[in-house]
Order: C-alpha cells, then structure tokens, then sequence
C-alpha cells in the first residue's frame, strides 16, 4: 500500500492524487478500477504561513507524528508531496522504518536535458535551504535567481491558498511570467505543489519541471519495484 502524506497545502492534496493515478495509468496501462494500487493518503493541516517565519521543531514534529500514522497504517513506504517538508528530510527519515521517497532527488533526475536556464519557484524556506541550488551545482544548468522575485512568488501562493477565485492567482502568475520571460528564463523547476494549481489554468512559454509530477512519477517507479520482487 502506498502511503501519501499531504495537506501541505490542503488545496494541492486533490490535484496529486490525480497525478499519481494519471502517471500509474500512463506507465502501467491500467483500466479497471482493481488495477490501481491501494494508496492510504493522510492529508494533514501543518503549522505553515506564508508571511511569518516557521517554526520548525514544531513543523518537524508535526510531520514525523503524520508519517508514523501512515506506517501504523501498514504502507509500504511514504511520499511527501511538499517541498518546504525536505527542509527535515534526514529527520523524517528517522522517524520511520519504512522507506521515505524524497521530492528534490526525484525532480532533479527529471531535468530535461534542452535546458539552459532555470529558476526556482517555490516558497521562501525552500529556497533560503538551498536544497535545489545545491543539487544544480554540478548540471550544465545557468541558474537565475532575483531576490525581488520572491516577493512576487510569496503573494502568488497566499493568493492560491486564501481563495477558491483562480482569477488572481492567475493575474499574479502573468506578471511573474513576464518578469522570467525578460530575463532569459527557459526552464521552471516548479519546487512548491501549490502553484501546479495556477499552471493547470494557463499556458506558459517555459520548459515546467513540477516537483508534484516528478514525485508522482517516482512513486509508480517504487510501486513497480515493489510489485517485481513479489
């Protein structure tokens, strides 16, 4: 069984299962209801605002009690579609004994090789970890990054969590668009699970790496694995 730890934002949990269910059929050519993997998803509030500093002992804890809820559960490992989560991969990773699939490795691995230069767009603890910048030091990636994009981004995202009205966010998303288009951006490692919500309503002329995807994409890889060595 296949363990999802979400709600980190709660309006992104309903979107990723869809991924996950989209990416199992697209792989496995599933048809009939029976032959899709059981999946016990646990969709929990966390102590995240997008204006305030986080707490995170708190967070921390929070997330290691969702996760041995799943495992109690019996899945067969766990996917945690959040990216400011990884901020405590090594921790999480301890409080469980079963396997713990990781975002950032699985999107970094996806990167399309036409890329030239990318950017990050994710919430501000992600990118002040430097979890991707790290892993994108050794690509032949040119990585753009403007501290006043941030701003935009962080708006962007309250927007999508604050209100069910697409409207705004996507009015917000076109004046971000634009910004990256001016500065030569060709490719977008999409690193927070909220903003697919805003991509899906739009068109965009940039090369989207989404971070929800990629971990989709691992997750039937791992189910497959799974189902192999039975």
């Amino acid at each position: 069984m296949i363990g999802i730890l979400a709600g980190m934002g709660p309006k992104s949990t309903g979107p990723f299962i869809d991924q996950v269910v989209s990416v199992f059929q697209r792989v496995t050519g599933a048809k009939n209801d029976i032959d899709f993997p059981p999946m016990m998803i646990y969709s929990l509030p966390t102590p995240f605002y997008v204006d305030r500093p986080i707490d995170h002992e708190l967070m921390e804890k929070t997330i290691c009690s969702g996760l041995r809820k799943l495992e109690d559960c019996g899945v067969s490992f766990v996917a945690i579609p959040c990216n400011t989560a990884h901020l405590y991969f090594p921790q999480l990773k301890q409080c469980i004994k079963i396997p713990l699939l990781n975002i950032v490795t699985a999107t970094l691995e996806r990167l399309p090789k036409a890329s030239q230069k990318v950017t990050i767009l994710g919430t501000r603890p992600t990118l002040d970890s430097g979890i991707y910048q790290k892993g994108l030091e050794h690509t032949h990636l040119e990585l753009i990054l403007d501290p006043s994009w941030q701003k935009k981004v962080d708006e962007l995202i309250l927007s999508i969590k604050a209100s069910s009205e697409v409207e705004k966010s996507v009015h917000l998303w076109s004046e971000l668009s634009n910004t990256l288009q001016k500065a030569g951006v060709d490719t977008i490692l999409l690193a927070c699970t909220d903003l697919n919500v805003v991509l899906k309503a739009v068109k965009t002329p940039f090369q989207v790496v989404d971070s929800s995807v990629c971990l989709a994409e691992a997750i039937v890889e791992n189910w497959k694995k799974l189902m192999n060595q039975k």
